[in-house]
């Protein structure tokens, strides 16, 4: 599993920092990526890595603040321009539904392709990724907010050698069968079926992406079992203390002690405040480092825009570096599609 972060400022962008949006991909050959949150501009960052809009599956909006959401009609408008046809599922909050439809009725948007809107309220139980689940937490902001747990659906199995022996399995085509979950029959007529012959699974992955929130102790019970948790922090403590709880955001301080209590092997810290920059000025995301640092043993990670993250099968965040270049251009595709 992969996270692309495609934003990671709050309320505003920065010269370096989109707001919010994180691609998550999946390990299956097919499977696509889904969108956690589309602020505006989205769909420039995705110009800059290989992801397409073709292989997108899903949208998940945490909430509707406009920095989350804002870029989601011109984000469907061009999948349409670039003649995507098959069906894209949105989950969110129930008035994106109506805002949605807002935007489309009055700028005349038509899609060639179909949209599946699902409300986050009914998600659980909802097959809208092919390899992932998705459960849903509401959070504390000013408006709904929401968390999207993802988790792996199914994991894979070795054979194990000596009960194939013992089962008589000769090595060959059946022991592929076996492997891609198929019963097999023996030349005796026995019946040899997978879950006989394959070692037990490993632990299905899980990745946690938070909405706006000021109570992170609220994904306890997501955190349960989880692999990364990947929640905003937009002050540092001093910072916060001087805005106030009006804007019910976390700061670093907050998310690390929680992901320490919950024992989250990854963190990784997004949606910072415009007020930080990167490298020089009287603050700076070296603070946002220092403050979740000094209550954060697991692995810590700040997220900046077009930074891939990789989580193996052991459960390990690493950051891939450098990040993914874009491809290039192809005639009949998207430039021709501009100008349509």
């Amino acid at each position: 599993m992969e996270l692309e972060f495609l934003g990671t400022s709050s309320g505003t962008p920065t010269r370096t920092r989109n707001v919010a949006g994180l691609a998550l991909r999946m390990d299956g050959k097919g499977s696509g990526w889904a969108l956690v949150d589309c602020g505006e501009g989205t769909q420039h960052r995705i110009l800059r890595t290989a992801l397409t809009l073709h292989q997108l599956r899903a949208i998940f909006i945490t909430h509707l603040h406009g920095d989350h959401c804002y870029g989601l009609p011109g984000l469907l408008a061009s999948a349409g321009l670039l003649n995507r046809s098959e069906r894209l599922f949105i989950v969110g909050p129930r008035p994106l539904e109506r805002y949605l439809q807002g935007v489309m009725e009055t700028t005349e948007l038509a899609l060639p392709y179909p949209l599946t809107f699902v409300p986050v309220e009914e998600l659980d139980g909802t097959d809208v990724l092919p390899d992932l689940t998705v459960r849903a937490t509401e959070l504390s902001h000013r408006m709904r907010s929401f968390a999207y747990t993802f988790t792996e659906k199914e994991v894979e199995r070795r054979l194990d050698a000596s009960k194939l022996a013992a089962a008589g399995v000769p090595r060959g085509p059946a022991w592929g069968l076996l492997q891609k979950g198929e019963d097999i029959t023996l030349d005796d007529g026995r019946t040899v079926r997978p879950a006989e012959v394959l070692l037990p699974g490993r632990r299905p992955r899980r990745v946690i992406v938070a909405g706006d929130n000021d109570r992170p102790g609220l994904l306890a019970e997501a955190a349960i079992d989880a692999d990364v948790l990947v929640h905003e922090a937009t002050y540092t403590e001093p910072i916060l203390a001087k805005v106030g709880p009006a804007p019910q955001h976390s700061s670093a301080q907050m998310v690390a002690r929680f992901a320490e209590t919950a024992a989250l092997p990854n963190l990784v810290l997004t949606h910072f405040s415009p007020r930080y920059q990167d490298h020089h000025g009287p603050l700076t995301l070296a603070d946002v480092a220092a403050e979740a640092r000094a209550a954060y043993t697991g692995r810590l990670f700040l997220a900046r825009d077009l930074a891939r993250f990789a989580l193996d099968r052991q459960g390990r965040l690493e950051e891939v570096t450098p990040p993914r270049a874009a491809p290039p251009p192809r005639q009949g595709t998207a430039g021709d599609a501009a100008e349509a």
